[in-house]
């Protein structure tokens, strides 16, 4: 039902009557405030209320036909009939001309989610108090979620010329409010049009670095960030976008500008534990701990800074010093303690003390470790010849999804394939297979197995029904190709195999030495040698050592060939298909 203004109604007793029920209705629905209702602009939840200029209002009686129609539209509100107080509203709200009016029209439209009405609300608030920051606001956010950035920028530029002495912080939320618009450079535009009347506010310099790094244009937001510098030298956020750029393309100097800032404002913690990161990112790992002790120094009860000294020492192999950590962090709860429990299982096996490993990883109870943790106990139960132990414990522990029930199977058929049980190790993979018949780790890990135990056409018929879920499976189009290829057959179609295994992962050396050697069976013996080359450059590997000699024998290259041969037979003395190699042309 929609409330129409009749001009012929004149309110009698009765009248009012039907008013104050209606009234006392509607505030038994609400509870009373202390203040007026103030609309929030989005994304704004802590906007100031301007201090503007009082809005002129018009010289209007507030007859009984008007408040009757207000108070109608507040209870529709109250009552959750919002369209019908949206247009209520609206229609009050230009019938009278009040600001006021006009206001909670906007507020209503704002609260009901329908932007088209909220903007036509907004901007007639607009019409009638133009000097409202407070309406700017509001409509500067609502057309920026409309994606209406032109017609945004007129209500920012207003905003930031009202705003004088605070300019610097009315960038920092027009950013906030443009950084998530998903066409990068039409927000770079808005914010450099906005900024260029501003060239003495960093705030300004920095969001369009900000927006001109989100863009994909380092060499502008490096400029941008660097004048803001220029503006508040001490100002840690900028220095800290200007490594966050650098360090993509140069990291190093990236490291430099924040080494020099700290040298000379060494009490910026924010950025010395950015600098540090930044260092253990850079694998950088002494000075990364260096600057993680300075910080501990200072925060000597945060948790998380001892957490990244124990670790960084593991990496460094100082076990001493991680444990010391470790063990300071054990008990206080500040800390996941199964985090702490599943790192000092790492540090034992550092140490190769297997049996405090395990104690340590069977004390993690849950959290994200608690599945490493109890395969770990599994392979240590495993290496030390407690086989049957490590099944039975990994058939106990439960799977939180399939992803995990594989990781599970290819475990025990792993630790199985390395007790010499490969026939075991293959039915463990056959029995998951049947339970998950499309898994592609499974297919895979099936497929080459049934290889080893000498079945190539199960081989074969799961390699093709991996390609058919995986077309770009790379691994499983080089081993089918490369399966033909050692069997010498289907060779063209074994080649275009490895080939399109090679487009897919052009820096793969077994994948290289699969194309080379389908290139030798093919008789291109150039083209064989070129790509073998490539991959033994790539990875030294025995077997890859072993194609390229025979390549280079059958081209009469065989002093090279030898040389080949025996420099990866002293690296490798014990591999197999190499001895077999040179046993076959050299009868040694």
């Amino acid at each position: 039902m929609r409330v129409h203004y009749k001009k012929h109604i004149v309110m009698t007793k009765p009248n009012y009557l039907i008013v104050c029920c209606l009234l006392l209705t509607a505030c038994a629905q609400t509870p009373p405030r202390t203040e007026p209702a103030q609309p929030v602009a989005p994304h704004h939840p802590h906007a100031k209320v301007d201090a503007e200029v009082l809005p002129v209002l018009p010289d209007l009686e507030l007859s009984d036909e008007l408040l009757y129609e207000f108070l109608l539209t507040e209870i529709a509100n109250q009552r959750g009939h919002k369209a019908l107080a949206v247009r209520s509203s609206a229609d009050i709200a230009k019938q009278t001309g009040d600001p006021r009016l006009a206001k909670r029209a906007a507020q209503l439209a704002v609260e009901s989610g329908d932007m088209s009405k909220s903007i036509d609300a907004l901007r007639y608030w607009r019409e009638v108090e133009p000097t409202s920051i407070f309406a700017a606001r509001m409509l500067s956010s609502i057309l920026l979620r409309g994606g209406k950035l032109d017609e945004a920028q007129p209500e920012l530029a207003m905003i930031l010329e009202a705003e004088k002495e605070n300019q610097g912080n009315e960038f920092m939320q027009i950013f906030q409010m443009v950084a998530s618009y998903p066409d990068k450079p039409a927000a770079l535009k808005l914010m450099r049009d906005l900024a260029q009347p501003y060239p003495q506010i960093a705030e300004a310099h920095w969001s369009v670095a900000q927006l001109a790094r989100q863009a994909g244009d380092d060499g502008l937001a490096l400029d941008e960030v660097r004048q803001a510098r220029k503006l508040r030298p001490k100002w840690g956020t900028a220095v800290s976008l200007e490594a966050q750029i650098l360090l993509k393309s140069a990291p190093q100097q990236a490291l430099e500008a924040l080494r020099r800032y700290l040298s000379d404002y060494p009490d910026m913690r924010e950025i010395r534990l950015q600098y540090a990161r930044m260092l253990l990112e850079q694998k950088q790992y002494k000075a990364s701990r260096n600057e993680f002790q300075r910080l501990a120094k200072e925060n000597p009860n945060n948790p998380d800074i001892a957490f990244a000294i124990a670790l960084i020492s593991l990496q460094l192999n100082d076990l001493q010093d991680a444990e010391a950590q470790l063990r300071q962090l054990l008990g206080k709860g500040k800390v996941d303690q199964n985090t702490v429990q599943y790192y000092l299982g790492q540090l034992s096996e550092a140490k190769e003390d297997e049996e405090r490993a395990i104690a340590h990883y069977r004390e993690v109870k849950g959290g994200g470790y608690q599945f490493a943790a109890q395969l770990r106990v599994v392979y240590l139960w495993h290496k030390s010849g407690k086989l049957d132990e490590a099944r039975e414990y990994l058939h106990q522990t439960p799977a939180a999804d399939n992803q995990q029930r594989v990781q599970m199977i290819l475990l025990e058929s792993q630790l199985l394939h390395e007790a010499k049980r490969v026939e075991d190790a293959y039915q463990v993979l056959q029995q998951g297979l049947e339970k998950l018949p499309n898994h592609p780790e499974l297919l895979y890990a099936t497929g080459m197995m049934a290889e080893k135990i000498g079945k190539p056409e199960v081989f074969e018929q799961l390699m093709r029904k991996l390609i058919q879920i995986k077309p770009d499976h790379a691994h499983a189009l080089n081993a089918l190709g490369y399966s033909l290829l050692e069997r010498n057959e289907r060779i063209p179609e074994a080649l275009e195999l490895v080939e399109k295994a090679l487009q897919l992962a052009p820096d793969d050396a077994a994948i290289m030495d699969s194309v080379g050697w389908g290139y030798y069976r093919s008789g291109r013996l150039d083209e064989s040698l070129a790509m073998l080359r490539r991959a033994f450059a790539s990875n030294p590997d025995p077997e890859i050592a072993a194609h390229l000699g025979e390549v280079l024998w059958m081209r009469g290259d065989k002093d090279e060939a030898g040389k080949v041969w025996q420099d990866s037979l002293k690296a490798h003395p014990g591999n197999v298909p190499l001895r077999t190699v040179i046993e076959k042309f050299t009868g040694q």
